[in-house]
């Protein structure tokens, strides 16, 4: 039993010949790109919801193609296509121009393409954040002669984020485990880092076992962070229980 605790310590160890270091620098990997892809996803999706309330017809079409659209294709395919389909494409266009050919790296896809699809579920989770708004406070911050940003900075934002943050922490929750998907484009993040050891030492059971538990820190650690913000949005407010 000994022999066999030690052999999996050596294993799940951050010094080579273990794989523990490659695996903690997949999680880091995992969680800069659900950060980046986050934050991406937070300014989309605050300018898609505004657009949708602005009243402009066309615009709130448009807006309500790319949610549509971005909501039912798989992540995958949008990933696999901006990377190759969408990398080729440019590199044509460049060419048409006479431009150097660029290459577009796994992590900067993934970011694209993650932002890109958070800022169409985060476009519909801010704008029913601002429809529970009362009509009565925006109608006010206009008497009081606020112009647009203001009267966003000073209502709509303190407002909307009690009711939009337990959206926005699922989408969090969603976009952790969706950079998963990157390891299509060769990049290695978590779930290709887990895949390799597993490979090399053909211990796949304790190293996906391994990463089951990263993640799973993550995420509770990502809990505690989302609390405090509520908590800290919701301040003043009354509780239910």
């Amino acid at each position: 039993m000994a022999t066999a605790q030690q052999g999996i310590l050596d294993l799940l160890s951050p010094y080579p010949p273990g794989w523990g270091g490659v695996l903690l620098t997949g999680a880091v990997s995992t969680i800069a790109i659900s950060a980046c892809a986050f934050a991406i996803g937070l300014l989309l999706g605050t300018g898609g919801a505004l657009g949708k309330l602005s009243g402009n017809r066309a615009l709130r079409l448009l807006l309500d193609l790319y949610t549509t659209v971005i909501r039912a294709v798989p992540e995958l395919i949008l990933i696999v296509g901006l990377y190759y389909a969408g990398t080729d494409g440019l590199n044509r266009l460049l060419a048409a121009l006479d431009l150097p050919p660029v290459n577009v790296n796994g992590f900067v896809a993934a970011v694209a393409v993650l932002g890109f699809v958070q800022g169409a579920y985060m476009t519909e989770v801010l704008r029913g954040a601002i429809l529970a708004i009362p009509v009565g406070q925006i109608e006010a911050a206009k008497a009081f002669g606020m112009g647009p940003m203001l009267r966003f900075r000073r209502v709509l934002l303190p407002a909307l984020l009690p009711n939009a943050l337990p959206g926005l922490a699922n989408l969090w929750m969603s976009v952790t485990k969706d950079s998963a998907l990157v390891a299509v484009v060769g990049y290695q993040e978590l779930a290709l880092a887990t895949r390799l050891a597993g490979a090399s030492t053909k211990h796949y059971f304790i190293f996906f076992l391994a990463s089951a538990f990263l993640y799973l820190a993550i995420t509770l650690v990502s809990n505690v962070v989302f609390k405090l913000i509520e908590g800290r949005v919701r301040r003043g407010q009354p509780r239910l229980a």
